[in-house]
């Protein structure tokens, strides 16, 4: 690849640009971002890392520049660093050796400045302890000679305050005396008095005059120490930072890196380096090597494909579309098609779309005191923790399952598709999606009402609509069913498990997600990943999505394994990030996805696959050769003002919109979840209490009528007693919650969802909710008697 030409260096400027580094005998030169500032050679290992890693920084006050050859040249402080380098040509190592004497000039010149002409200390530039001990001792003693004038200047003031007091005694007395013989005495006292005032004042002005003078002839010195006092500590600080990163990277190399032979086993990376030991041994690379093991490191390596499968590719679309999927031209093709597919909305919308809402009521800032409520809340499942809406968003868990549907033209798109292996490519891509909305979301969701529902009907504006219930309530498991004109269907059945850790909250959603295209018959089935919210006690809240996913295809064993690594403030990848890799049943892979679950992800085909180097833990990462990645997937901007909205999307911020001809059951018509979005928050609380203790209710009811249909009349009577004796507590109802989970399948069994059903699923073996129809048709027809009362 040709990097773009750099411009001449000119004195001032920031030089940056890739130049080949020196490490040791195994490697030799390696490829490394050196970017040259203020003074200062720092170099990284890719322009990714100039955010938050710096490998290395080097003076060039006190380097030295050596040329060896027509690309070679060594920058060395005197032992402590030594850098040899090599560019790519000789005009470029010429460039690199202007822009280095430029900088070190100016580096000599502004130290030199610092130093004032007048200083007690040699011209030229000490050593860091001789200039230390030199700077301390002019200021000791310009503050003794300052200290010295102050004192001075005490003592006239006291001397003015004293015979100021008694010339006006004198004049007093003048005024008050009868001419006579004493009249020649007090005039010659006054006039004593009156010269020693004037000799007191004349040196009390001479003092002033000197300490004004002294501090005028020290501030601008003054101001150049402190300035670069100021710039040495930043510069102190962001070392120290550095070290530190350093220092834990290498205690966790340390403890992980047991087989250090194996990460040097390939003998094709010594030949780069057949020069003389000239590298100093003390350079950071050998250390980093280890580090990716540590971090968790990817599990495969992408490099460009060889340009002959570029030219395969175009001239031979048609092979390899039906083999591996698509090409570099065939998205193209997809969007035409898609453009001339007869049954777009485009052609269905006989009527004007619906103008959905862009904004609500923006969110109050109350305050709430959070260790007084999690304090008592540590080890306990979330689901079962009182919490007031404070906590909350203005929507249930239902529509955030349905907000999964915001990307819905990828499921469009892979419709279309001729290759299972394509399709793939879009399934993955919509997976990841699903977690680009949580990334500011850090409030939680109402727990829906056992029996509450959620529509989300876009048949008309995007060719879907779907149904989400609340099937279970301990454990807490919603259903989703979507259907699409374009020819898919989405249904999952997630259950929620949580846990509070006191710095942390970590959920686990335990159920699979399903997704069918009616054109192929391909079947694809998933789980979600693990989230985790930080800083819940102390410090701003943020999200990280961690875990593996396998998404597979049941009918062709294709599968796509994606990886979202977990955030980690000494990683040198990019945050969020994703990667995976699509393979067919044998195992070939045939895509490489890459990209980050908050922004957007790509995917690019692969050419050819190797195994390479071995990781420290032995095992082999695959090199694949790809053709040019390409954007599958990006996030779509927020709505103005979504940061006082609560962060919602556009599509989020229609999902609690009042709309005609729901179900009762809907949350939209939740009335606590209602009053929270209008800012009413202690009526909403006070609702929240009121819905949660009517569900108790319900559901102790529902427990007595389970119990009389398994045990004796006898039995039943006592149990009875028990439940509706008023010394049962909250407090005991909670402490029997081990005995109520022990009885939960006999509660569930008792509660029968109303528009899903239960079932084995043949194709992936699993047991979950299915839509069983009829909600439509019962919405069409106002039929909605069947619905319980829940709220």
């Amino acid at each position: 690849m040709s990097e773009p030409k750099p411009p001449t260096p000119t004195p001032g400027d920031t030089y940056k640009g890739w130049l080949f580094k020196w490490t040791n005998y195994i490697k030799g030169y390696q490829r490394r971002w050196f970017v040259l500032s203020n003074g200062l050679l720092s170099y990284y290992r890719t322009q990714a890392e100039m955010g938050h890693t710096c490998r290395g920084t080097i003076n060039l006050a006190t380097a030295n520049i050596t040329v060896e050859d027509s690309c070679n040249f060594v920058i060395s402080n005197g032992g402590a660093q030594t850098y040899h380098l090599k560019a790519s040509s000789e005009v470029e190592r010429q460039r690199w050796i202007t822009a280095l004497e430029l900088a070190k000039a100016k580096a000599v010149r502004m130290q030199a400045e610092s130093d004032d002409s007048g200083d007690d200390c040699p011209t030229a530039p000490p050593s860091a302890g001789q200039g230390g001990g030199c700077r301390n001792s002019e200021i000791q003693s310009t503050l003794r000679t300052m200290g010295s004038k102050v004192e001075d200047l005490t003592t006239c003031n006291d001397l003015i305050v004293k015979h100021g007091s008694a010339l006006q005694r004198s004049l007093s007395e003048l005024e008050g005396i009868r001419v006579g013989g004493d009249m020649g005495e007090k005039i010659r006292q006054v006039t004593e008095r009156a010269t020693l005032f004037r000799i007191t004042s004349n040196a009390m002005i001479n003092a002033c005059r000197d300490f004004l003078s002294l501090a005028q002839n020290h501030s601008k010195r003054w101001q150049k120490a402190l300035t670069t006092e100021r710039d040495q500590r930043i510069r102190l600080e962001e070392t120290l930072e550095q070290l530190a990163k350093q220092h834990n990277h290498l205690e966790r190399a340390f403890r992980g890196a047991t087989v250090l032979p194996s990460s040097f086993s390939n003998p094709a990376l010594g030949n780069k380096g057949g020069v003389s030991g000239k590298g100093d041994a003390s350079d950071e690379d050998d250390d980093n090597e280890f580090f990716d093991a540590m971090e968790d490191p990817a599990e495969f390596i992408t490099v460009p494909a060889d340009p002959k499968y570029h030219r395969r590719s175009n001239s031979n679309l048609s092979g390899f579309s039906s083999e591996t999927g698509i090409d570099d031209q065939s998205v193209n093709f997809d969007e035409l098609s898609m453009a001339s597919n007869p049954e777009s909305p485009q052609t269905l919308e006989l009527e004007p779309v619906r103008q959905r809402r862009t904004h609500i009521p923006d969110k109050p800032n109350y305050y709430l005191n959070l260790w007084s409520i999690m304090k008592n809340c540590i080890g306990k499942e979330l689901s079962k923790i009182p919490m007031p809406v404070n906590f909350n968003e203005p929507l249930s868990m239902l529509q955030r399952l349905s907000e999964d549907l915001e990307y819905y033209e990828l499921l469009d798109k892979g419709a279309k598709c001729q290759s299972s292996l394509e399709q793939m490519c879009y399934v993955a891509a919509f997976t990841v999606s699903s977690y680009s909305t949580t990334v500011h979301r850090t409030g939680k969701p109402f727990n829906p009402l056992l029996g509450e529902t959620f529509e989300l009907d876009r048949l008309r504006e995007c060719g879907y609509r779907s149904l989400c219930e609340q099937v279970s309530h301990h454990p807490p498991a919603a259903a989703h069913h979507a259907l699409s004109e374009k020819g898919w269907t989405l249904r999952q059945e997630i259950s929620l498990a949580s846990k509070f850790r006191g710095k942390y909250l970590s959920i686990m959603p335990l159920g699979s997600i399903q997704c069918l295209f009616d054109k192929s018959n391909n079947h694809y089935s998933w789980k979600k990943v693990t989230t985790t919210v930080h800083n819940i006690i102390v410090g701003k809240l943020w999200i990280d999505q961690s875990g593996e996913i396998d998404v597979v295809n049941h009918k062709t064993g294709d599968r796509c394994h994606l990886k979202f690594a977990p955030y980690s403030y000494f990683s040198r990848d990019v945050p969020r990030k994703v990667t995976g890799v699509v393979t067919d049943k044998d195992g070939k892979a045939h895509y490489v996805l890459s990209g980050t679950w908050d922004e957007k992800m790509e995917f690019s085909r692969v050419m050819q696959s190797s195994k390479g180097e071995n990781g420290t833990e032995g095992k082999q990462r695959t090199v694949y050769q790809t053709l040019k990645a390409k954007e599958i997937w990006k996030k779509n901007p927020l709505p103005e003002g979504a940061e006082s909205m609560y962060f919602f999307s556009t599509l989020a911020l229609t999902l609690n919109e009042l709309e005609e001809g729901v179900a009762p059951t809907d949350s939209r018509r939740r009335p606590d979840q209602r009053l929270m979005e209008d800012g009413r928050w202690d009526e909403a609380n006070a609702e929240k209490q009121r819905l949660e203790e009517k569900q108790r209710t319900v559901r102790r009811e529902r427990e007595r009528e389970a119990v009389k249909a398994v045990c004796s009349p006898e039995e039943a009577v006592n149990e009875d007693s028990i439940n509706d004796s008023p010394l049962k507590t909250d407090a005991q109802e909670t402490g029997t919650e081990a005995s109520e989970v022990s009885d939960e399948s006999a509660h569930q069994d008792n509660h029968q969802a109303l528009w899903f059903e239960k079932i084995d699923d043949p194709v992936s073996g699993e047991t979950l909710h299915i839509y069983k129809g009829g909600y439509w048709e019962a919405k069409e027809q106002g039929g909605w008697d069947i619905c319980p009362d829940i709220f």
